[in-house]
């Protein structure tokens, strides 16, 4: 699907980050970008960035962890532009816990946000898109939603829930003329880290990557195959591109990130042993920090 002047991007979590970065560079095609979020200051400062990019910008806000403002923001959307030519289900936030420190407000915060929105946000759009015959549903998933990660299992289960979500929603887009995409980042240079629930989690790595190092050394064994941080805008660029291809693939935004993903089905055990010494080192740096 290529993008223009008459083209209605729906974006979730777009006062900031990934969102914003997609925002306007749809904007600079032209087309209307409505921008959907909690913050109300930030989607205004957003919605000027779109517009001097050359879109239009809509600015909603709302809480896409509910399902009536979901159904709000995506009704509004359609009524007031006759339908959502790509639907970007972007908002998430992640938690820094162990397991067993994980209260089930956090978990179902997590979903809530993460999984319930994708798909409340999905069904509101699905029947104008099938009466139209055409649109894209996208879903920021994670490379968290493809292999495990310690002290935010919350965040890993519902990343992996996104993931399944959208691979069953493809089966029942065949022949509709409307496609789904999964996209799967690493580490973006965004908020993110520091604001997860329970703590921020950017610290925690930060202590825990020279750890590794020690460990790995220590141990005799690999380093674990980190990415490299990404900005907003070049995530932001891979994934238009994948909707301007139509039917794509899951995205994998990070080099190198697809070979792990497809080990960990393939091995679990190996794919595992390539990360050992960053998993010991991060959970010395968690028991250190909660004392």
């Amino acid at each position: 699907m290529i993008i223009d002047a008459t083209s209605v991007i729906c974006i979730t979590g777009a006062s900031s980050g990934l969102g914003a970065a997609c925002a306007v560079q749809y904007a600079q095609r032209g087309a209307t970008v409505v921008l959907i979020a909690r913050r109300a200051d930030r989607l205004q400062r957003v919605a000027k960035d779109v517009e001097a990019a050359g879109g239009k910008a809509h600015v909603i806000v709302a809480d896409v962890s509910r399902e009536d403002e979901c159904e709000r923001a995506i009704g509004e959307t359609i009524s007031t532009f006759g339908g959502i030519d790509v639907l970007l289900a972007n908002a998430g936030r992640g938690n820094m816990a162990s397991v067993e420190d994980t209260p089930t407000s956090q978990w179902r915060d997590i979903f809530a946000l993460n999984v319930d929105g994708v798909f409340w946000c999905t069904r509101a759009a699905l029947p104008s898109m099938r009466k139209r015959g055409r649109g894209h549903i996208v879903a920021i998933s994670s490379v968290a939603g493809r292999y495990g990660h310690p002290f935010n299992a919350a965040y890993v289960a519902a990343k992996h829930a996104v993931v399944g979500f959208i691979a069953a929603l493809r089966t029942e887009l065949v022949g509709s003329g409307i496609n789904a995409t999964c996209v799967c980042p690493a580490g973006i240079l965004t908020e993110w880290a520091d604001v997860t629930e329970g703590g921020a989690i950017g610290p925690l790595y930060g202590a825990a990557i020279p750890k590794s190092r020690r460990i790995a050394q220590e141990l005799d064994i690999e380093l674990a195959p980190l990415s490299r941080m990404m900005t907003a805008d070049e995530c932001a660029t891979i994934i238009i591109s994948a909707v301007d291809q139509g039917r794509s693939d899951d995205v994998f935004t990070h080099a190198d990130t697809k070979p792990i993903a497809i080990q960990a089905v393939e091995d679990r055990n190996v794919q595992e042993d390539r990360f050992e010494a960053l998993w010991r080192a991060m959970s010395d740096a968690y028991h250190e920090q909660r004392g």
